[in-house]
């Protein structure tokens, strides 16, 4: 609320038109600071508030074609760093560990049905959690490293599985990672090695891209500004405005 009263402020003062940028959108279009969008382009979006298949044929048009079903990527990564007694934010931390652990437990992958490109976490951090609960119970120990490298494949092998299907399946020139859990070196490198063969272009952004910043925003508002695309002055914070509903009102906004 704070940041577009600013922008409403600055708009005004300036004379300078005003436009409303989606959050995600911005993750998305971090990317295009960097090379070029090839489209069709599919977006993996992994934040700790989001984990999306987004497809997008050209620019400032989105589909979610997969979304989770109850906790995020990110989020999962937290609350396994509680129970492992990590400081917050926790998947830094658990990625970290993971490259020191060996995989000694096969957690549970949340594949849900054969044509779905949704994603479920809920379940394997309840597995986690259980599996520590239990040793403890029994008097027995893992390393916690060996727990990041386990919990950790388990969430990377469904990302990239799910993301190489749905690039095949919607014929994708381009998949871009986007969001705080980008920044992932585990799953940076399974992502390369399973597109390495593929003639679909890989692209991550730099680091500092990953997590919240306004290069993003103005990148992502850039194309809107481009597009022709205004917002009123009676616009508002929507924590809870959909990606696809953004869109639609950009383009009502710009007639």
């Amino acid at each position: 609320m704070v940041g577009v009263n600013a922008a409403k402020a600055l708009a005004m003062s300036h004379q300078k038109p005003l436009i409303g940028v989606h959050h995600i959108a911005g993750h998305i279009y971090a990317n295009r600071l960097e090379k070029e969008f090839e489209f069709p382009v599919l977006a993996l979006v992994v934040s700790g508030g989001h984990t999306e298949l987004i497809l997008m044929r050209e620019h400032g048009v989105f589909e979610v074609i997969g979304e989770t079903r109850d906790d995020a990527a990110g989020e999962a990564y937290d609350k396994v760093a509680r129970t492992l007694d990590l400081s917050y934010p926790g998947g830094p931390k658990i990625d970290q560990l993971a490259r020191e652990g060996k995989e000694v437990i096969d957690f549970p992958r949340a594949w849900l049905e054969d044509d779905s490109f949704d994603f479920s976490f809920s379940g394997l951090k309840s597995s986690v959690i259980n599996t520590l609960h239990n040793a403890k119970q029994r008097g027995e120990t893992y390393e916690t490293r060996d727990i990041a490298t386990s919990f950790q494949a388990s969430v990377v092998d469904v990302l990239v599985e799910k993301t190489y299907r749905a690039a095949e399946t919607y014929n994708a020139k381009q998949v871009i990672v986007a969001g705080g859990v980008a920044a992932n070196q585990g799953l940076r490198t399974r992502m390369g090695k399973t597109f390495e063969a593929s003639e679909i272009d890989l692209s991550f952004p730099s680091i500092s891209l990953c997590t919240d910043n306004a290069a993003m925003i103005a990148a992502a508002g850039s194309i809107a500004h481009q597009q022709g695309h205004r917002a009123n002055w009676d616009l508002n914070a929507n924590p809870s405005l959909s990606l696809e509903r953004y869109a639609q009102r950009s383009i009502k906004l710009s007639r």
